[in-house]
């Protein structure tokens, strides 16, 4: 698959999506991810009060397939012996530290945040096991009209904020190189998403890389500059992950494949029923369906057998080319010095967990 070709965003009947969403500093204390698990034990053994067993399962507030089955409730009903803790989380940076904190079991994580945790001599202890989306016009550099900037180079002296160490910091570094610039001729300020549209209506930042919903409340006073659609097409795709932990791997494979199968029967409804998936991402987000409608369209969604396609996660025994794209993330970010070494080939491949796949998602 080559990241230049087209890809086919929600409500399309065909998702041939090739080509190429979000969010994770490994540093800074364990108390960031404490509070965001508040309730939730943080030890290992898979047990909770009254015997049920326990799964904690992160998400982030962000239009896919996996709000659908936090909504519809799939989960649960596929894994009636569980108690399943739903965790919202704000960036990769927060889940980075809660899977260093044994507080998650599967969580949503993009993939930047997610070259960052297996690189250095203590990766995090977790592996792909699914891919949730893969980022287009859902994430994007928007300037203030007030800024006067029309073009990524005219953000030279500028301010401009987003999430570091996330997709779309990942993305706001790519599109300053392919512009001509460094890093050190703009001033970058790590700001969660809801801190950007803050720092965004004082006129503290001049432009930021964001994704929904606060890019669309960017997008209403500012300009678009470029996306991660077409930064993706460039040849730096970014993608929103799903990862699970070593130990769940290791103690409950066949819950990984039971979360695996309601996460693809949810990409399935995405095209099969949009009227409800509609409704399920407008309930969990808050926000209406024309909103919400508006919202999923900006994104692209794969179908499960693309999901496990050589030009993406792969099958059992046979990475496909994520492997790649995750270990030219990671030395992208080693040559742009935010990472102290790029994992190697080998590292990124061995952090993919295929176990069962294809066949599992049938």
């Amino acid at each position: 698959m080559s990241p230049s070709r087209p890809r086919t965003p929600f409500g399309s009947r065909s998702l041939a999506a090739p080509g190429p969403s979000r969010r994770a500093l490994l540093t800074g204390a364990l108390a960031t991810a404490a509070v965001a698990v508040t309730g939730c034990s943080s030890d290992g053994d898979g047990s909770s009060k009254g015997g049920s067993k326990r799964l904690r399962v992160g998400y982030f507030a962000f239009p896919s397939g996996d709000l659908i089955v936090k909504n519809q409730k799939l989960l649960e009903k596929a894994l009636p012996d569980h108690e399943i803790s739903w965790i919202k989380f704000d960036s990769g940076a927060s889940v980075n530290q809660a899977f260093l904190g044994k507080s998650l079991d599967i969580a949503a994580l993009g993939s930047s945040p997610f070259a960052r945790g297996v690189s250095g001599s203590s990766p995090i202890p977790y592996k792909v096991a699914f891919i949730l989306d893969v980022a287009g016009e859902n994430e994007a550099l928007i300037a203030r009209k007030g800024s006067r900037v029309t073009d990524v180079a005219g953000l030279k002296g500028k301010t401009i904020g987003t999430p570091f160490a996330s997709t779309s910091h990942y993305s706001l570094l790519a599109a300053l190189e392919k512009a001509g610039l460094e890093p050190s001729d703009v001033k970058l300020v790590d700001l969660q998403p809801q801190a950007i549209l803050a720092a965004w209506q004082r006129g503290d930042i001049d432009a930021a890389y964001a994704w929904l919903p606060t890019l669309d409340e960017l997008r209403k006073t500012g300009t678009q500059l470029t996306s991660s659609k077409e930064i993706g097409a460039e040849g730096k795709p970014t993608l929103d992950l799903a990862v699970v932990s070593d130990e769940l791997i290791a103690e409950s494979p066949e819950v990984i494949d039971t979360w695996r199968k309601v996460e693809a029967d949810a990409l399935r409804r995405l095209t099969s029923d949009p009227e409800g998936s509609v409704k399920a991402i407008a309930a969990e987000l808050g926000i209406s369906a024309a909103d919400a409608k508006a919202q999923l369209s900006q994104g692209v969604f794969l179908r499960p057998a693309e999901v496990t396609s050589a030009d993406w996660l792969g099958a059992d025994g046979k990475p496909g080319k994520l492997a790649s794209y995750l270990t030219d993330t990671g030395q992208f970010l080693a040559d742009q010095k935010q990472i102290d070494a790029a994992p190697s080939a080998d590292t990124v491949r061995k952090a993919l967990y295929l176990k069962g796949l294809p066949d599992v998602l049938k």
